[in-house]
């Protein structure tokens, strides 16, 4: 199936309230596609002059569920909030899971003692499908209020109250008045999109249009970091920390955040972002609506990029002389670390080559990660990438300015094609995670390409310069301990055929335009 495309880099970005939800990513930003092999700089090319096409795969081994994953394991952590998730139960699988993943965290390194986490599901079934869902959808509400007096209660749609076409606005309108929470729907149907990201601007889309409160005052020391679940608890707690040194706050939106933190989101002084992608949508509207200044690149890792990106938190909220300061204090105390790190990165090819490394998610991750490979005097052969929309553009055309060019492999979790372009480039780093495909068999270093949100340990961190130093240095463990890599290799079969690491092209199984 091949769409007309906008490809305009002068699109309408304006946030629309005043609709129940927002338009999907692929609307919004022009385009996006999901498969692209090819130069990253003919990417750009391509979708500046208008020659890109969202193209189907004749053969996928997995997908992104806008619901599922992308939004019920950020809903599900809103400390005082209830997520309901309008759909059959297994829809609210991955929600099961975050309530111990966050109790992991110590209470000494900053988890509230008593923090839980609830959600409920309508558990539709196929008689609901015949005569509608909307009174499980109220029962669901007042049963959320009476069982956990939450201040916020969100409602998840799913392709199945999608399809039959339930109410959701007018079930809330009528149960509002008997709720003391504020309750939040997000229509986050899994089917409504081919691209992923449409999850991350449902969800600011419902809480900027049904949360967000007008400004009483403006908090010029507090700082929104709307922040992906990859980056973590460490992570957390450096940022604070760092921003601490600057006398600002960071406010830490949404995983493990409170209604109120999402209310007073329109107070900040700006929105920096930990990712671009994720943040747009509401960047965007708290800039439209309450005047809160953003900015998309860079993010804050490696050196240089967390230099740039505290200077320019800095010119929002007045801190340009301390700032230097705070700069000349981390350099001071981690630069030595990272030069070392960098040497052993040097050592590790005699003949004097730069190591490669293979890796990135989503396009926020990419733009984020791979400046802080160059940095670290690695090569850029190749990258995963999510998806790609034109809001990426400009951004992308940047990092190609400091890193060089590289093949990008837009690739939504089909795991023949990762690990085609896996064997094809050898890289000595390969960066992994489960929703990219999972461990590929390799006889060189293999390791994840992130943690999540409630790894509190410092070995896990990546963002700011700690982030960077445990990083580099997490990534060197792996190439010098290959006990996982060489069992991987040497006692399990290969699950794809010769012929298919032949094909010249890791995108075999895409239709070509008719």
């Amino acid at each position: 199936m091949h769409d007309t495309i906008n490809h305009s880099l002068d699109i309408d970005q304006s946030i629309n309230l005043e609709e129940k939800t927002c338009p999907n990513r692929e609307q919004r930003a022009g385009f996006a596609i999901k498969a692209y092999y090819g130069n990253a700089s003919q990417l750009v090319k391509d979708a500046k002059e208008g020659h890109l096409e969202h193209k189907d795969r004749a053969f996928e081994q997995s997908g992104g569920c806008i619901l599922n994953f992308f939004t019920t394991v950020r809903i599900s952590t809103i400390q005082d909030g209830v997520m309901i998730v309008h759909a059959p139960v297994g829809c609210s699988a991955l929600a099961t899971g975050y309530r111990e993943t966050f109790r992991a965290v110590p209470v000494e390194l900053g988890r509230p003692q008593n923090v839980d986490f609830h959600w409920l599901t309508t558990n539709l079934s196929q008689k609901d499908v015949i005569f509608g869902g909307k009174d499980k959808l109220r029962k669901a509400i007042l049963e959320a209020e009476k069982r956990h007096s939450p201040k916020s209660i969100f409602i998840l749609t799913s392709c199945v109250s999608g399809i039959i076409g339930d109410d959701i606005e007018g079930v809330v309108s009528s149960v509002q008045p008997e709720v003391k929470a504020k309750i939040v729907p997000i229509h986050c149907e899994g089917h409504r999109s081919r691209v992923i990201q449409t999850a991350y601007d449902a969800m600011w889309h419902g809480i900027l249009r049904y949360l967000v409160k007008k400004p009483e005052k403006k908090q010029e020391d507090l700082v929104n970091l709307p922040s992906m679940l990859s980056y973590t608890w460490a992570d957390r707690n450096y940022m604070i920390k760092l921003l601490g040194k600057m006398g600002l706050r960071a406010n830490f939106i949404p995983e493990f955040s409170t209604t109120e933190q999402l209310e007073t989101m329109s107070e900040a002084a700006v929105t920096a972002p930990l990712c671009p992608t994720f943040s747009d949508y509401l960047a965007r509207g708290l800039e439209q609506d309450y005047g809160v200044p953003y900015f998309t690149y860079p993010s804050p890792m490696g050196f240089a990029h967390t230099d740039e990106w505290l200077r320019k938190i800095a010119g929002y909220t007045g801190k340009e002389e301390i700032v230097e300061k705070v700069i000349s204090e981390e350099r001071k105390l981690w630069e030595p670390e990272i030069n070392i790190l960098k040497e052993k990165f040097i050592k590790l090819k005699p003949d004097g080559s730069k190591p490669t490394v293979l890796g990135a998610i989503g396009q926020g991750r990419l733009l984020t990660q791979n400046p802080f490979f160059h940095e670290m005097g690695l090569a850029l052969p190749a990258t995963f990438c999510l998806d790609f929309d034109g809001l990426a553009i400009k951004d992308f055309e940047k990092m190609i300015e400091e890193v060089g060019d590289f093949k990008v492999l837009v690739n939504t979790f089909q795991g023949a094609e990762q690990a085609h372009i896996g064997r094809n480039v050898n890289p000595d780093f390969y960066l992994t995670c489960p929703m990219k495909g999972g461990s590929y068999k390799r006889n060189k270093s293999i390791t994840r390409i992130h943690a999540l949100r409630g790894d509190p340990t410092q070995w896990s961190a990546q963002i700011g310069y700690a982030g960077s130093v445990a990083f580099a240095n997490f990534m060197l463990q792996s190439i010098n301990n290959k006990a996982f890599p060489k069992t991987l290799h040497d006692k399990t079969a290969d699950i794809y055929k010769d012929w298919w690491y032949k094909q010249p092209n890791p995108l075999h199984y895409l239709e070509e335009a008719q």
